[in-house]
């Protein structure tokens, strides 16, 4: 099976197209050029450079959040369209699991994906993870300000911090955990592991078609909180 994904949740978009369990390509940008200029480009850089086009795939994955509502609106229209125009189905994978997973062979069983979630909030989460790809959430993920999110992490027991959350409370984690935080210093690109993920959905029947593609959302937008 091969697959196109593609993450906008955070400023660190990423794209990967991978070929059953292999990536076979992966672009990752942080810069201060938007995800509307670059996300495009991306997508049809990597297929050119693998002599594919969009017809040659066989489903998308994509995360619909948490994140930014700019950002990942801009992602998920972008597959939207194409599981319309190819009628192919999509995964939708949360960020929150995928940066998880990313961390999962550290050896380390507690995973605490984190990301700022602006107005001094974290989206966050934290996850056990098992042998091969076993992953299971301890504390539910969902919008917390970060002192109310740290009083539910256990301190007496080893965890492994990730994210752009982090640093909002970063010594206070220090504080709590002492030698049981860790920090992960491994890149926040995480267009490869959304589709790692995906491909288990969309193997499993579980995907869904371009109607069903919609944000995931923890609190509301600022454009709803004025109205």
């Amino acid at each position: 099976m091969r697959i196109l994904a593609v993450d906008t949740t955070t400023p660190s978009g990423s794209v990967a197209l991978l070929e059953d369990d292999r990536v076979r390509g992966e672009i990752g940008l942080e810069t201060v050029s938007t995800h509307s200029s670059r996300l495009l480009p991306s997508i049809d850089f990597l297929l050119q450079a693998e002599g594919l086009d969009l017809k040659d795939l066989d489903g998308f994955a994509v995360s619909p959040g948490p994140g930014s509502f700019t950002g990942l609106r801009i992602g998920l229209s972008t597959i939207k369209s194409f599981a319309f125009a190819s009628g192919k189905p999509a995964a939708l994978v949360s960020s929150l699991l995928a940066l998880a997973w990313k961390q999962g062979d550290r050896g380390v069983r507690l995973v605490c994906p984190m990301l700022d979630a602006k107005k001094g909030e974290v989206y966050a989460a934290l996850f056990e993870t098992g042998e091969g790809s076993r992953i299971r959430p301890i504390v539910p993920p969902g919008a917390y300000a970060p002192e109310d999110f740290l009083k539910l992490l256990p301190v007496r027991r080893n965890i492994l911090f990730a994210g752009s959350g982090v640093e909002l409370c970063r010594r206070r984690i220090q504080s709590l955990f002492g030698e049981k935080g860790a920090f992960s210093s491994r890149s926040t690109f995480l267009a490869a592991e959304v589709g790692r993920l995906g491909l288990d959905i969309l193997r499993t029947g579980r995907g869904v078609d371009s109607s069903e593609i919609e944000p995931l959302y923890y609190r509301r937008s600022q454009a709803e909180e004025g109205r």
